[in-house]
């Protein structure tokens, strides 16, 4: 196995929950009205330290998208997914953003989400972006 090389941030920043490596911007939220099985979610322009898995088809809120889940390089947690395509012209300003669940991160200042009874458990996808 090859040595692990990680792109550093700087400035407000999300990291995984798990080994802290960095994966976002808060200058990169396109939309923080996302929701998944965990609770908020937020969608990103752009993101570091992510591999995406194979592309599949989903049935999501929203209609259906062609998604791929993204895994934290640090430490192959799923941390999110990406919309490789959207179905529904509607949905096409989701198409090569990515989604990062608040429950995988830690906050800017170093806090964590918790998931608590309200949360939302049937899905994942957006409303109101």
């Amino acid at each position: 196995m090859g040595r692990l090389f990680l792109v550093s941030l700087e400035g407000k920043i999300y990291s995984c929950k798990h080994c802290q490596a960095h994966l976002a911007l808060v200058d990169d939220i396109v939309s923080r009205s996302f929701h998944c099985r965990h609770g908020k979610a937020y969608l990103f322009n752009k993101v570091v330290n992510v591999t995406a898995g194979i592309k599949e088809d989903r049935m999501m809120m929203t209609g259906l998208h062609t998604v791929s889940d993204i895994f934290c390089v640090g430490c192959g947690a799923i941390v999110g997914w990406k919309y490789e395509a959207a179905h529904e012209k509607a949905q096409k300003y989701k198409e090569g953003k990515i989604v990062l669940e608040r429950f995988k991160l830690t906050g800017p200042d170093g806090s964590r989400y918790w998931v608590t009874h309200d949360a939302h458990m049937g899905g994942s996808d957006a409303d109101d972006a």
